[in-house]
């Protein structure tokens, strides 16, 4: 497997899940527990592919196909996005991007094929207006801005991420931190 690939895997088994659709409430493992497997393993082919994939993964991310777009950001350059974080837009409307940089207001959705119903369809008109409404701009991204070694999906980002004031080489680590501390009320 590539190192995508395991992060993919690595990602899921990190996954916070949601108790009222899967009737579990615990991830499969934490990064502690995948770090102790791998380092009972030493010496196994694949292992460095293994960690690197490790130190690649997050908490949080829904599906494969948002934890390929986080990485395709990540490797383009562009800041490392917040995954999954309950933003709370208006009072009482809090709404959950599946990528985010929350200091640009950036929020991003990959919009796979559940997207394509009706009743879905009209939930994600009233996402973006709830985005818009609150300052934000919010990026849709479809499996076709996926393809081309997910070239589309990035230039979307770029650009919004540039219309809000971004600069490559910027390190919004700092900026990202900030915005983490005052939504855990630090």
């Amino acid at each position: 497997m590539s190192i995508e690939e395991l992060t993919v895997v690595a990602d899921h088994l990190l996954r916070v899940p949601r108790p009222r659709f899967e009737g579990r409430a615990e991830p499969h493992a934490t990064k502690d527990d995948l770090a102790d497997m791998l380092d009972r393993h030493k010496g196994t082919p694949g292992i460095r592919k293994a960690r690197v994939a490790l130190d690649r993964a997050r908490v949080g991310s829904d599906s494969a196909p948002e934890t390929r777009l986080r990485l395709a950001l990540e490797d383009a350059g562009l800041p490392d996005p917040v995954v999954n974080m309950p933003l709370e837009l208006h009072s009482g409307v809090v709404r959950q991007p599946d990528l985010g940089y929350p200091e640009r207001k950036v929020a991003v959705e990959y919009d796979g094929e559940p997207h394509s119903v009706a009743g879905q369809i009209v939930r994600d008109i009233a996402r973006e207006e709830d985005f818009v409404s609150a300052g934000w701009l919010l990026v849709r991204i479809s499996r076709l801005h996926m393809e081309r070694d997910a070239r589309p999906a990035v230039a979307k980002v770029r650009a919004a991420l540039t219309a809000r004031g971004w600069h490559p080489g910027e390190d919004n680590q700092v900026a990202r931190s900030a915005v983490m501390g005052r939504q855990k009320g630090t």
